[in-house]
């Protein structure tokens, strides 16, 4: 079994052991891979559950997320209680769950076979993802439907947003939900990344650029849709160098603009 454990604990944290640790007596046999993204980016995590669930892997693969931000409410939280648990089945085979928190399944909202809560405390452990979590996860795993609650209602889970930045590669490339080129290939437009401003080439591959120059095209994320096509996600390439260090490192959400 392979088993992505993605989460916002911060990459080397201890956090990821301590999960790692309690996941591993669970499912001794799991192959554990380790997928990091920004405190609270609910954004990041769906887009990295999307690309990793919606792409051939092995069928009983399985995504166990933690982005918690505990924001679906303003109030004091009693008892450390946070989002409820929720588990994605697709066409598949592949298994996902994680809290419903902002952006977690919005990338796999129009995929999944269901999408249903599940049955474990919300509250009881300020570190929810080692202590309360993963036996569910365990269960589940191992096909056991048993905690598996009702389906989610219509609007549960929003849609992504539309042209911005989703995620950021570890050579700086900047992946966004654009899935549309705005321009014919080879046109040079100026881009707004939040309040940064630049140039980029349109093209229908990264590297169609000289060293130096910055791309926005297809990048090597995307998947194929349930209802048939596929979707590839624009990103911004700088060559030789770093997309998200020219625009000023932009987090997750963070508009994506043409300007003339």
């Amino acid at each position: 079994m392979l088993l992505h454990l993605i989460a916002d604990y911060g990459m080397g944290d201890l956090a990821f052991a301590e999960v790692r640790q309690r996941l591993g007596m669970l499912l001794p046999d799991a192959a554990v891979v380790v997928t990091s993204v920004g405190p609270f980016d609910t954004l990041g995590a769906g887009f990295c559950i999307g690309q990793l669930a919606l792409n051939d892997g092995p069928q009983d693969m399985v995504l166990y997320a933690n982005i918690a931000p505990r924001r679906d409410e303003e109030d004091p939280r009693r008892d450390n209680a946070g989002e409820r648990l929720v588990a994605a089945r697709l066409p598949s085979g592949v298994l996902v769950v994680a809290p419903n928190a902002g952006y977690t399944f919005s990338f796999l909202r129009d995929e999944a076979e269901e999408l249903r809560e599940v049955e474990v405390p919300e509250s009881g452990s300020q570190f929810r993802s080692r202590d309360l979590f993963p036996d569910v996860v365990a269960r589940l795993a191992r096909g056991d439907v048993g905690p598996l609650g009702p389906p989610l209602p219509n609007g549960a889970v929003p849609a992504f947003p539309e042209r911005v930045v989703a995620y950021t590669d570890g050579y700086g490339n900047l992946k966004t939900t654009w899935t549309e080129l705005p321009a014919p290939p080879g046109t040079r437009v100026g881009i707004a990344v939040g309040d940064q401003r630049g140039f980029a080439v349109v093209s229908d591959g990264a590297f169609e650029v000289p060293v130096g120059e910055t791309s926005f095209a297809p990048g090597s994320s995307g998947w194929r849709r349930r209802s048939g096509g596929s979707a590839a996600f624009l990103e911004l390439f700088r060559r030789g160098s770093s997309a998200a260090a020219m625009f000023g490192h932009p987090p997750a959400g963070t508009p994506v603009e043409v300007v003339g």
